[in-house]
């Protein structure tokens, strides 16, 4: 810092807050740490007192706070959204899309880890809305070294640590399972929860068959929707360890593998996920879908739907990771996805 008469400052920074004091009305800063003093600021600045600045003294190797805050928004600012004004050394980042948030976490980490600035996010993995906050970043001191801001490039090469991913279109057969159902004992209740999950991503439905638990029919439904075109599949019921339960045994026969049979998740602990594999076309996640899903508020199905439909291919230990934070507390009021339902792991 140096100190200088007021009336010289003009193009300075100033190096602390200057606060106006009128009684009864107000007490703020009229001038925040980092503003450049311009022309029209000097009447402003005598009328509060201040007859001498402490500014910032340019120093070879040494950057503005908002220079360096420029640097932490090109190594965070993916695709799909946009900076706010640079504010005393603050940049937030918003979305431009609906779609899913992807963090890369490990540079996250590294760049946290250097001291002197920071960024804070959302959780990744979840869904976002055009508009929403995702991110904010900012350089802690006035001033600092270029190379810090080095080490926060080196660290984060190779892409931004923030991506939006959009949501694909997806059109999704449905298959019922249960002879309960299929011969009209008790009504499907099953469906119209899946569908209104659906529709929340805008997903078309592009079939619905109603099968008993013979493993064969439940099989020849799920290959005539994938044959009409659907890339999605999602089976309902028979998914327990149940001997009439066969929807399991029918997904591998069509799919050839199961990915996971399974997963740290209440409730949801008997979701299945699985893939079909067709040369020169997209691959398909085929989906079985315990009982949980019908009468749960949410479930593991909420969280691993909008990333299939933004094209992810889950493996299974991107849900072994949903473990610490996969259990669902049934709040009385329900406010996913701002709860913690989903958001423990690091993954």
């Amino acid at each position: 810092m140096k100190l200088i008469k007021t009336e010289d400052a003009v193009g300075h920074v100033l190096c602390h807050d200057i606060t106006q004091i009128i009684k009864g009305v107000t007490k703020d800063a009229v001038f925040r740490k980092g503003h450049i003093v311009t022309e029209e600021d000097i009447p402003v600045l005598l009328s509060v007192g201040k007859e001498n600045l402490y500014v910032w003294e340019k120093e070879e190797g040494m950057l503005h706070e908002n220079d360096a805050a420029e640097i932490l928004r090109q190594i965070c600012q993916g695709e799909h959204m946009h900076p706010s004004d640079v504010k005393e050394g603050k940049i937030e980042l918003i979305a431009d899309i609906d779609g899913v948030l992807k963090i890369e976490r490990e540079k996250l980490r590294k760049v946290n880890s250097l001291g002197e600035i920071m960024i804070a996010s959302r959780h990744g993995d979840f869904p976002v809305k055009k508009g929403d906050k995702l991110a904010g970043t900012r350089v802690i001191p006035l001033v600092i070294s270029e190379e810090k801001m080095q080490q926060a490039k080196d660290v984060t090469a190779g892409g931004a640590i923030f991506n939006i991913l959009p949501y694909k279109k997806k059109k999704a057969g449905i298959v019922t399972t249960g002879s309960e159902v299929y011969y009209h004992r008790i009504k499907d209740t099953f469906t119209p929860v899946i569908e209104e999950k659906l529709a929340e991503y805008d997903i078309e439905i592009g079939g619905h068959e109603i099968c008993n638990d013979d493993p064969q029919m439940i099989e020849n439904a799920i290959r005539s929707l994938l044959a009409d075109g659907c890339n999605m599949i999602v089976c309902t019921g028979g998914m327990s360890v149940d001997p009439d339960d066969r929807t399991p045994y029918a997904i591998r026969q069509v799919t050839g593998e199961i990915v996971s049979y399974g997963a740290p998740v209440l409730p949801g602990a008997m979701f299945l996920l699985a893939y079909y594999r067709e040369e020169g076309k997209e691959v398909t996640p085929v989906l079985g879908l315990p009982g949980c899903v019908m009468y749960s508020k949410r479930t593991i199905f909420d969280l691993v739907l909008p990333r299939l439909t933004v094209g992810e291919i889950l493996t299974a230990e991107d849900l072994n990771t949903l473990g610490e934070g996969g259990l669902c507390l049934n709040c009385p009021e329900c406010i996913f996805p701002n709860c913690g339902f989903g958001k423990g792991g690091t993954r």
